[in-house]
């Protein structure tokens, strides 16, 4: 009889204001200086070399096609990274400029897990002794040196050039899954979600590439959603006549230390005494600035209408800081570096403002200071575009996953463990409208241990899983974005969701919390809907009782120093955590009562009883499911294109 069949036995017993009438610009921004070929820019007599299949079907984009992300890779705007996903043919072509490129230098672009060096599957364009520039497919292996990938060349349609002022340019089309799966060669898998991109560059000259080993500031990463949704979703075009409202530092001096968290609070101007609607939001970043700010999000201050909250400005974990804007926390904008704007759906906007609106709002600023210089100056912010034209619906936010609660604990030294945080059928039932809501945006978010985040969703009347409405298999704490999802999800009464993490607690001694503070822990998804219903919370936690079960079980069966006087977090510090007491923990939260948080948005629960409820019993997500990526098996590697279904 296993340990958990004993337990389940045992207990079965026992702000800046811009007026400004006008529109965004809702296409990005054309990227000029990305759109001419090699030969048309400057310096005609460049070396060029290219390596790639000769036929141009499958693999070239054509030459008037824009980049039509960008992102700066590293902290001196060197590297500037643009790209553009085809999820058609279920490629990405990158384009790098190089900026003061040495002669025969080298430069490498691409992926990791976690943004490691070693273990990454890169490109690389480098000069070799006869002068040719070549670009190769590599990987790094344990101890950080290249080797050229001598099975094949995933690199496709690509060139390096450089030009005579010390411009150089890397270029190349990479497959989402290149489907080869060697172990000495596995090539990553790009696909939705967050994607470490990792870098390096290197003097030359060099006979070759192979053996080669950078040092350690020479190498660096970003991440970013490579995967973004097709344009036709994101740029919808509007009439409403829309202002920008700007909420930024100004002039702040960012201190000499490698993060800052930095906490505006500003007050609404007057017009929003009357409800507006927020259509999109976009990062306004000062110029020079892009690799300095890492993230910023936007709170309101959930409060009464007519409480005034302090405009305080300083670090947000100043003990300083009023107790009063501790109420900001309510997300209304997020930005991670590398997002671009994100646009409403043309049938519902973001309310702002009211009469029963508090207006009071806050910007928070997490700034990225690797080199620790105490001379930057910022004036960075959040720009809102809004409209007093309402749209037909407005949209809401409803926080899924765990509560925010010690009651859920992660033991140590483990290297995946998992919880989940139910939204169960119960709550749907009597909280969506008949005709259900749309979800179309998701931000995940757990503190420093979470690695990966899935939210599922069932159709609970028959047990039927729907596709999961978010996953992200390399999520980071550092790069929390709200996504457009690129299949918007309906939701009806009944239906259950699910949101699980993953943790890592390996280098930890003790367990870890779920709460508020950064060093706790969380699993949530904030799910951007419309229409905006009554429900706010749909969460959960292992029942009172269950919990009070375990602690005694562990008591009295396995001589853990745990008591019914003790507090919650006493009681899991008492017990000293072996790899199968964190296994039967796991198992039996899989199985255990819930506490279900089915809130209202006053606050309070729906009517009925949430305490105690069954588990579900839905399966749980597998970690290694692919996110917006087809399988191998529908590829015909021999061609180098997509078989038609």
């Amino acid at each position: 009889m296993s340990v958990l069949s004993v337990m389940i036995l045992f207990f079965t017993t026992a702000f800046v204001h811009d007026s400004v009438q006008q529109s965004p610009d809702y296409l990005d921004e054309p990227l000029d200086w990305r759109n001419k070929s090699a030969s048309d820019r400057d310096g005609q007599d460049d070396r060029l070399h290219r390596h790639g299949h000769a036929k141009r079907s499958v693999d070239d984009f054509s030459d008037d096609e824009r980049h039509i992300y960008a992102l700066t890779l590293d902290p001196d705007s060197k590297f500037k990274l643009s790209w553009t996903p085809d999820f058609q043919r279920q490629q990405v072509k990158f384009h790098v400029d190089i900026s003061h490129s040495a002669p025969q230098s080298w430069f490498a672009l691409g992926f990791s897990d976690r943004g490691d060096w070693p273990g990454a599957d890169l490109c690389i364009g480098w000069e070799d002794w006869k002068g040719s520039l070549v670009v190769q497919d590599a990987h790094v292996d344990v101890s950080g040196i290249i080797h050229v990938d001598e099975h094949h060349n995933d690199c496709r349609r690509a060139s390096y050039s450089r030009r005579k002022d010390g411009l150089a340019s890397l270029e190349f089309v990479r497959s989402f899954d290149t489907c080869h799966r060697l172990q000495e060669e596995k090539d990553y898998l790009i696909e939705d979600g967050t994607v470490h991109v990792v870098y390096a560059s290197g003097p030359g000259p060099l006979y070759r590439i192979n053996g080669v080993s950078p040092s350690d500031d020479d190498v660096g990463f970003q991440r970013t959603r490579l995967l973004k949704p097709p344009t036709g979703q994101q740029h919808q075009k509007t009439n409403d006549p829309l202002h920008a409202l700007l909420i930024a530092n100004v002039q702040l001096n960012i201190p000499a230390q490698e993060t800052t968290y930095y906490c505006r609070v500003v007050r609404l101007p007057q017009q929003f005494i009357r409800k507006h609607h927020v259509v999109q939001f976009e990062a306004a970043i000062q110029e020079g600035r892009e690799s300095l700010v890492h993230h910023m999000e936007v709170f309101h201050c959930e409060a009464p209408p007519d409480e005034t909250i302090p405009e305080y400005r300083g670090p947000c974990t100043d003990p300083n800081r009023p107790e009063s804007t501790r109420v900001c926390k309510r997300v209304l904008a997020a930005w991670a570096y590398g997002a671009g704007p994100f646009r409403y759906p043309p049938e519902a906007g973001l309310p702002i403002g009211g009469p029963e609106f508090n207006p009071y709002i806050m910007l928070e600023v997490h700034y990225n200071n690797p080199t620790i210089r105490g001379d930057w100056v910022d004036s960075s912010g959040v720009r809102l575009w809004y409209t007093n034209h309402l749209r037909q619906y407005d949209a809401g936010v409803m926080e899924l996953g765990l509560e925010y609660t010690d009651k859920m604990a992660i033991p140590p030294g483990q290297e995946s463990f998992t919880l989940t945080g139910f939204c169960l059928p119960q709550c749907t039932a009597v909280s969506l409208p008949k005709t259900g809501i749309t979800i179309f945006g998701s931000q995940l978010h757990t503190h420093l241990l979470g690695y990966r985040v899935v939210t599922q969703h069932f159709r609970a009347e028959d047990g039927m899983e729907l596709a999961e409405l978010d996953r992200d298999n390399h999520y980071s704490t550092h790069y929390q974005e709200i996504r457009l999802l690129a299949n918007p999800v309906k939701v009806f009464p009944g239906d259950a969701l699910l949101t699980t993490c993953w943790f890592d607690t390996t280098d930890k001694l003790n367990v870890s919390l779920g709460g508020f503070s950064i060093s706790d822990e969380m699993c949530v998804n904030y799910v951007h809907y419309f229409p905006r219903i009554n429900l706010e919370v749909c969460k959960s936690s292992v029942s009172w009782q269950a919990l009070r079960n375990y602690f005694q079980f562990v008591n009295e069966w396995d001589k853990q120093p745990t008591s019914p006087s003790n507090g919650v977090s006493e009681n899991y510090h008492a017990i000293e955590w072996t790899r199968l007491r964190a296994e039967t923990l796991r198992d039996y939260y899989s199985v255990a009562p819930i506490s279900m948080q089915c809130n209202q948005s006053s606050g309070e629960r729906f009517p009925g009883n949430w305490e105690g409820l069954a588990s579900p019993g839905l399966p749980l997500p597998l970690p290694d499911t692919r996110n917006n990526v087809k399988p191998c098996e529908s590829r015909d590697d021999t061609q180098d294109e997509y078989v038609p279904d």
